[in-house]
């Protein structure tokens, strides 16, 4: 049996379009109801009198118009910078007033939903509505969570490591892969939370999963839904999402469909849709004007490599292709890896290469040691002189970021040894470390050199120069770089530093990016949603790799990116005229 029921559904006509609401009431409370019924204990009338006062007071006070929150902190935020937009203000009187603290916050990326949850936050502890509250996010974004309360929000909270936590703090940041799970999840869902918040919340989008059904039965009063993207591959996804924050509000799954999905990406009725939408959600965009972004200013370097770092480069993509193409296009997951890693640096591709030979066919045992001999006497790197040249050129902050660990640790010896102090971060640092980390960088050094992993969850929004030391072919992972700096809070024009090896796959990948989806001049808020609109069935660096295994000649390679990024653009043009002009 269901931990809830539906114990009726009103439809009335509102507006010209039907809306439904429901009352949703534990089993555990109607059957203590009944039980009181039946013993007959009434309380008076002077006492229900004073309860529903009570009520009406309270109900009074959640719904004023004015946050109180705006003049409690406004001493804070003028000492550390903070300045509150408008639209995050809105959205907290709308969340707070309108919606009665049952909400999706679904700005796109960067236009601080974090903010409007931290507001809204702070709104009901400061009118006493909200005592025990729990906020479940990704792991990596736990401490981040907490700086935001604590430095903009003055709210202490715990950050749960023991399983007695969660009783005995009443504001508590926690890992919703941890909390999902025995022994924990149980504990939570007995205790009665005022406020539960959930960051990345399009993590539930699927009502099948664990963490889905885990979230349906924590108690709440109140609850916010953090997500960019509340639909990403199906309008199920947003059924789905809205029925854990408001069920019944868009009726049965069956009535959805027949009143509302055309096909599972495609909505009919959108006005009417729209509507109801509106009563459970809040989506700012940046075309509406809400923040004016700092500029994206875009420098590719092109750079040479020595015809000993060419011969090199060109044998190890000949051995990629034949293995590639000989396996049948099937586990080409090391071959990617070898192949960009080739382009950063050979050391990052010796180590590959090496653990590769474990399982390599004997055919190819002696060409792969051949190779990782050469690998290994190469002392030159254009791409790591080219790198000091330009730093030699900059001042102030700079981020480099490369995809190997390798590499990282390349790039730190080359500098150190320039005499340039560096600091590293990478995803093996705990949470503690990466936080003293990007204070020290913060404070005092000028070069943080990161892995994708490291960065992770962390803004540098005090850092306004970023070098791609090499590109992730997935241009969503080279959003999220950029999105470490560009962001609300950056004062400054952001300057991407993109170092191109000339006659390599880099230069293919720096085309596609580029020059044919524009992938730098602006944030693509719906990036991830589009490449899942590709329905490409494989990753998106598979479908890159296949094309350069199938082709050798760089003009059938131009031709086949070309095509790739026809298709992405057209799939942002679909979504923007289906289902996100829901929005």
């Amino acid at each position: 049996m269901q931990e809830t029921f539906t114990d009726f559904v009103i439809n009335t006509k509102k507006d010209g379009y039907s809306c439904p609401f429901s009352l949703e009431i534990s089993i555990q409370g109607f059957q203590a109801i009944v039980t009181e019924l039946r013993k007959k204990r009434f309380d008076t009338w002077d006492w229900f009198s004073l309860a529903r006062c009570g009520d009406q007071l309270a109900l009074n006070q959640q719904q004023s118009p004015e946050l109180l929150a705006l003049e409690y902190l406004k001493e804070r935020w003028q000492q550390s910078g903070v300045v509150p937009y408008p639209h995050q203000i809105m959205t907290a009187k709308q969340v707070i007033g309108e919606m009665q603290g049952q909400a999706i916050l679904a700005d796109e990326v960067g236009l601080g939903k974090t903010i409007e949850a931290g507001l809204v936050l702070k709104e009901y502890l400061l009118r006493g509505l909200a005592k025990k509250i729990l906020i479940l996010t990704p792991a990596s974004l736990l401490w981040q969570w907490y700086h935001e309360l604590s430095e903009k929000f003055g709210v202490v909270a715990g950050i749960q490591r023991t399983q007695w936590d969660w009783e005995y703090t009443d504001i508590l940041i926690a890992s919703l892969d941890t909390a999902k799970r025995e022994p924990h999840a149980p504990i939570i869902t007995s205790i009665p939370y005022d406020l539960l918040i959930i960051d990345e919340a399009h993590k539930l989008k699927n009502n099948n999963t664990q963490a889905y059904r885990f979230v349906n039965t924590i108690q709440k009063k109140y609850c916010l839904m953090l997500t960019a993207t509340p639909i990403q591959n199906d309008l199920k996804e947003l059924y789905n999402l809205i029925g854990l924050i408001k069920p019944g509000q868009l009726g049965s799954y069956r009535s959805f469909k027949e009143r509302f999905v055309e096909d599972k990406r495609t909505p009919k009725n959108p006005q009417e849709l729209r509507k109801l939408l509106d009563q459970v959600m809040i989506r700012n965009r940046r075309d509406e004007g809400a923040v004016q972004f700092t500029k994206r200013l875009v420098h590719p370097i092109i750079l040479s490599l020595t015809p000993r770092e060419q011969e090199i480069y060109e044998r190890v993509t000949h051995f990629v292709q034949t293995t590639g193409r000989r396996a049948g296009y099937t586990n080409i997951l090391p071959l990617i890896t070898l192949q960009r890693e080739v382009c950063s640096s050979f050391l990052a591709t010796a180590f590959t290469l090496e653990k590769m030979m474990v399982n390599m066919a004997q055919e190819d045992l002696a060409i792969a040691a051949g190779l990782l001999k050469d690998l290994a006497e190469v002392k030159q790197n254009s791409k790591c002189d080219a790198l000091e040249k330009l730093i030699g050129e900059l001042e102030d902050k700079i981020i480099i970021f490369t995809e190997y660990k390798a590499s990282q640790e390349y790039i730190r010896y080359r500098l150190e040894k320039a005499g340039y102090r560096t600091l590293a971060f990478d995803g093996t640092l705990s949470r503690g470390k990466k936080q003293w980390i990007r204070y020290m960088f913060q404070k005092d050094a000028q070069i943080l050199v990161s892995t994708e992993s490291g960065g992770e969850g962390l803004n540098f929004q005090f850092c306004n120069q970023v070098i791609n030391f090499d590109l992730p072919w997935n241009p969503m992972r080279l959003e999220q770089r950029i999105g470490r700096v560009h962001r609300l809070g950056q004062e400054r024009d952001v300057h991407i530093y993109n170092l191109i090896t000339k006659d390599t796959i880099e230069e293919h990948i720096m085309y596609l990016l580029h020059q044919k989806i524009n992938m730098f001049e602006s944030i693509i808020g719906e990036l991830d949603a589009i490449l899942l609109h590709l329905k490409l069935g494989k990753s998106f660096e598979s479908e890159i790799m296949e094309i350069f295994l199938a082709h050798q000649k760089q003009g059938e390679i131009r031709e086949k990116l070309d095509l790739l990024g026809e298709q992405i653009l057209h799939g942002q043009a679909q979504i923007k005229a289906s289902s996100w002009e829901l929005y």
